[in-house]
């Protein structure tokens, strides 16, 4: 009989390329995600990872097993979803993957009152951009995202998941309370030109929007200082060594140091919104989680 989580660490194999990169998605070591291997082997008889050079790669039976097991599992995921909806369990645990800011103002309160509502209910919570958290519940590695995408700059969702809208967000442009503009009502990208912008590296989809705003103005934004996080982007805005495009969601109180503007043409506005797949769509526990994100 073929172990089932042994089969879901080959697929994490397969999606990362390495037992390292699925040790570290699953949450184990790369040890145990080896002997798990190694169980499947001598339970099927034959090999299904081989080595290349210092890294693995599949052998033609692993990306069979992992092509015809990953519908076993998702077989699966869908009698468990329906057994639960049949008994009304709102019980089981879940895996939730955000990106920082909704996990600070939008998960955080969200699973302490799932908590107080539903103690059957165990959430396991992990923080990753956007992209990586569709490849994870597209993989299997994590039950729901919370994702966002700005306006044009695209997001795009395999068929076999699904999506709940949950709210938009808009983001401001932050400056010192000295800055020449701090008494402005708005400001467009023509207004910033000339600035020095904290931004958070390149290839994230909030560095592609701040770009995408420059559109009209035929420049780009001058990139001073690059941070991941926007709580160090206010830090260094309040140290006078730029300004910054702060969304508002999860965003920490501004003091009397910091003034917001409203930025238009265009507004930066995001769209958040929960993923999941869709065999788990008849879980009473998705369910609950969903409708407390939406709330």
């Amino acid at each position: 009989m073929i172990d089932l989580p042994a089969l879901a660490s080959l697929r994490a194999v397969a999606t990362h390329g390495s037992v390292v990169g699925a040790a570290e998605a699953l949450g184990f070591t790369p040890s145990a995600v080896s002997q798990q291997v190694k169980r499947l082997e001598r339970q099927t008889g034959v090999p299904l990872l081989e080595r290349v050079g210092r890294g693995v790669m599949l052998t033609r039976h692993g990306r069979h097993l992992v092509d015809a097991g990953s519908r076993l599992l998702t077989d699966l995921e869908e009698v468990e979803a329906g057994l639960h909806l049949q008994a009304g369990a709102v019980a089981g645990r879940l895996r939730l993957t955000a990106f920082s800011t909704a996990m600070r103002g939008l998960v955080a309160p969200v699973v302490r009152r799932l908590r107080d509502e539903h103690p059957a209910l165990t959430l396991a919570l992990t923080e990753r951009e956007p992209w990586d958290t569709i490849d994870l519940v597209a993989s299997g590695q994590t039950d729901i995202g919370v994702v966002h995408s700005w306006g044009d700059v695209s997001l795009a969702t395999p068929d076999h998941l699904a999506t709940t809208p949950l709210a938009s967000d808009v983001a401001d442009v932050v400056v010192p309370l000295d800055h020449a503009l701090a008494g402005r009502a708005r400001v467009s990208p023509r207004d910033l030109v000339d600035e020095d912008w904290i931004a958070t590296p390149e290839g994230t989809i909030c560095r592609q929007w701040l770009t995408r705003m420059y559109d009209g103005t035929g420049r780009l934004p001058r990139i001073a200082h690059t941070s991941m996080e926007f709580d160090s982007h206010l830090a260094l805005v309040r140290a006078g060594l730029g300004i910054a495009l702060v969304p508002r969601l999860g965003r920490q109180p501004l003091g009397d140091e910091l003034v917001a503007l409203r930025a238009h043409d265009p507004v930066p506005t995001r769209d958040i919104v929960a993923v999941h797949r869709r065999s788990m769509t008849d879980s009473p526990a998705v369910s609950a989680v969903l409708a407390a994100l939406a709330r």
